[in-house]
């Protein structure tokens, strides 16, 4: 599920009076080689001093990285069509979020490869408990160790309300973690405690969300979310119809 939480912006800003540089401000940062792979990509100079603001870390399933460089290529390489953006963060990074799309949510993405691998139907509305749990876990472009959810794709290619699409996204959040842990992530059981219609997880970082029906977040919730060890526990709504 894409998950949108308001006033939540990425800001990038050049300095003509230094050299080539980018200097993060607020979390984390973008290394230099990943800037200079992604201007390369693009056929362009970063020409100055880069200052970027990021509002999460790289590294927690937000999709801060690609967030970043999109808004590096909005600030020096012009106009850019989205696959250009696409195909320049997998060089990179080794892979990309579809956020240079209009509707992200509506992609069936291939994140090593930057490209569109079918049409998804229009999410349900939804309300969101959302935190981080465990430390950062960035994306590895070589690590291919996930399960295969083609079965739960086809379902979810098949619409249905959001309780159908709540254990869809579940079950793939369970799968994950057995595969690939952490050991001991206290989500589901949170979902259930707080009767959540379901639950997602970045499947390489730290992001979890709880998944209600708009109008039926718990208000003991955020709360519980942080009694349980989360952190930066905030309300979202899905960007879906």
């Amino acid at each position: 599920m894409t998950l949108t939480p308001k006033g939540v912006s990425v800001a990038a800003w050049r300095r003509l009076d230094r050299g080539l540089f980018c200097h993060t401000i607020g979390h984390g940062n973008l290394p230099p080689a990943v800037l200079a792979r992604f201007a390369h990509a693009l056929g362009r100079s970063l020409g100055g001093r880069v200052q970027l603001r990021l509002p999460y870390p790289p590294g927690l399933g937000t999709g801060m990285s690609t967030a970043g460089l999109l808004a590096i290529a909005r600030l020096t390489a012009g106009a850019q069509s989205p696959l250009a953006l696409a195909r320049a963060c997998v060089a990179a990074e080794g892979a990309s979020d579809p956020l240079m799309f209009r509707n992200p949510g509506r992609l069936l993405w291939a994140p090593r490869l930057g490209r569109e691998l079918a049409a998804l139907p229009p999410q349900p509305r939804a309300h969101l408990l959302a935190g981080f749990w465990g430390p950062p876990r960035p994306t590895q472009a070589a690590d291919q160790n996930y399960d295969d959810v083609s079965d739960l794709v086809a379902r979810w290619q098949a619409g249905g309300p959001l309780a159908t699409r709540a254990a869809l996204a579940s079950e793939s959040a369970r799968r994950c973690i057995a595969r690939r842990g952490p050991l001991g992530d206290p989500t589901e059981s949170l979902a259930r405690d707080l009767g959540a219609l379901g639950w997602t997880i970045s499947h390489s970082g730290a992001a979890r969300a709880l998944i209600f029906a708009p109008g039926h977040l718990p208000p003991h919730g955020i709360s519980a979310l942080r009694e349980a060890g989360l952190r930066g526990v905030h309300q979202l709504v899905t960007c879906g119809g």
